[in-house]
């Protein structure tokens, strides 16, 4: 039993360790975990310091027979707060990003989360009841048997190069991420560009969305619009660049490698900016390209191109089918999904490892469902065919959604009759949603029992079914990528 209280010590003591560094290399990350659990502001910030310091001295307490009691303790406080907060987010139909461990994984809360926790919460208290006297073998008392001396030491090094290697990788995303800014700074044709609020490159528009309206002078001088573009009929590879761009000016000869590879399959199209002469210089080659030229970074930015060089796919019927490929690494793994699969196969989408899988139904059909709104009119699965429906999900205790309201209600009134259709799940009670003041359905759904099935992550959010029945986009998040779905940016 000694040696089994030993291992469960050392496991702790890796998960809380492991935890602990992890966040305090992402103080940034730590914040805005607490603020998305309900933290106020104020109080995010040193909380955001001081857990994870709290993890590590639990991690180091457990080490040690004569203060791991104390740390099974802290720990299994620690997992019940993880655990109360959790449940309370998911009751409320929320599902914030845990940030467990940082950087190195981070997932949105829901049951297997609790579960995790749950496990690890029996192993603290079963440390816990075995009293402060008896918690195993004592890592560091060499008059035991020896085996186990060394046995507890390999683990605790091995422990150690763990963490040495995790701060390695996380030393070295860091350096990523400023290089990849210092070329996205010098991509304006040399002027600086401050951005106090970066976002991850491959944080896009959601995959459904639809591509944002445009209209571009050609590099001969000629405007191109969106419209006429879709009149290839086929899917689109936006690349977008900048002459200032050297990793651009790098990849040159891989995108005619691949603009020839893929003639059949996808049409490219390249969105960069400065003067037609620059981009002649920098990307002419040795194949025609199709090069659309923004004043300034209006395209870019609609589409949520926040870097360069980044390629986003649009299928042919002028919706995003891929996330963001930010980086010539990323692009290259975009243009192999794109060789291994259909682009112009409905419901063939490109993620890249930045969606929540588990909450994505694209392609399936709408959940089987008899309801009656707060109207008293009987919604079905059948009230979903025949038109395209935007699909929200909703809690009128969210400040998210108290924000879009007004912008939902007026263009639930003045939307015409070639957009889609509205129809609203929420918790809460009746009087509350009356007040909405919407006339498409509202459908009481405490708990988010039936909206769970459309792929609801957290609220607001939103998915796009179309005539069929069956879900075309990933679910949207917040106002701007919910009213991405509909074209309104």
């Amino acid at each position: 039993m000694e040696f089994v209280l030993l291992i469960l010590r050392l496991l702790l003591a890796g998960v809380f360790g492991v935890a602990g560094i992890a966040k305090l290399l992402d103080p940034a990350g730590s914040e805005k975990a607490f603020s998305d659990f309900g933290v106020p502001r104020p109080l995010a910030r040193p909380l955001g310091y001081l857990l994870p310091i709290a993890e590590v001295v639990i991690a180091i307490s457990l080490l040690f027979v004569e203060t791991s009691w104390f740390g099974s303790i802290a720990a299994a406080c620690l997992f019940l707060v993880f655990i109360g907060g959790m449940l309370y987010q998911m009751a409320k139909g929320n599902a914030p990003d845990c940030h467990c461990f940082g950087q190195l994984h981070s997932e949105p809360v829901g049951l297997k989360s609790v579960l995790r926790n749950g496990a690890l919460l029996g192993a603290a208290a079963v440390l816990a009841a075995f009293g402060r006297d008896f918690q195993g073998f004592d890592l560091f008392n060499s008059n035991q048997n020896a085996m186990q001396f060394l046995i507890g030491i390999a683990i605790v090094g091995l422990l150690a190069t763990v963490v040495f290697f995790l701060k390695r990788i996380s030393e070295q995303q860091a350096l990523i991420m400023r290089r990849i800014e210092l070329i996205e700074l010098v991509s304006r044709q040399g002027d600086a560009v401050e951005r106090e609020h970066l976002a991850h490159p491959n944080d896009g528009l959601p995959i459904g969305a639809k591509f944002p309206d445009f209209e571009l002078a050609a590099i001969d001088g000629g405007p191109t619009s969106l419209k006429q573009i879709r009149k290839y009929q086929k899917p689109v590879l936006f690349l977008f660049v900048s002459p200032t761009c050297n990793p651009c000016k790098a990849l040159v000869p891989e995108f005619e490698q691949w603009q020839a590879a893929l003639a059949d399959k996808v049409k490219f199209v390249f969105v960069s900016n400065g003067t037609a002469q620059d981009n002649i210089e920098k990307f002419s080659g040795n194949a025609s390209k199709q090069i659309l030229l923004q004043k300034n970074r209006e395209v870019a930015d609609a589409a949520k191109a926040q870097w360069t060089p980044t390629a986003i796919l649009m299928d042919a019927t002028g919706r995003i089918a891929s996330h963001a490929a930010a980086g010539d690494t990323a692009i290259r793994q975009l243009i192999e999904q794109i060789k291994a699969k259909d682009p112009a196969r409905e419901f063939t989408f490109f993620a890249n490892g930045h969606s929540n899988s588990q909450t994505n139904k694209i392609g399936s059909e709408v959940p089987q469902f008899v309801l009656e709104d707060i109207k008293g009119r009987q919604i079905n699965t059948d009230y979903f065919k025949g038109k395209q429906t935007l699909v929200t999900f909703w809690s009128p205790a969210c400040q998210h959604c108290a924000n879009m309201l007004q912008d939902l209600r007026k263009w639930d009134e003045t939307k015409g009759e070639d957009e889609p259709a509205l129809v609203l799940f929420s918790d809460g009670d009746k009087a509350a949603l009356e007040e909405f003041g919407l006339k498409s359905p509202i459908i009481l759904d405490t708990g988010h029992k039936f909206s769970a099935g459309f792929g609801m992550f957290g609220t607001p959010s939103a998915v796009l079914v179309n005539p069929d029945g069956k879900i075309i986009s990933e679910t949207a998040t917040g106002a701007p990528n919910i009213w991405s779905l509909v074209g309104k940016q």
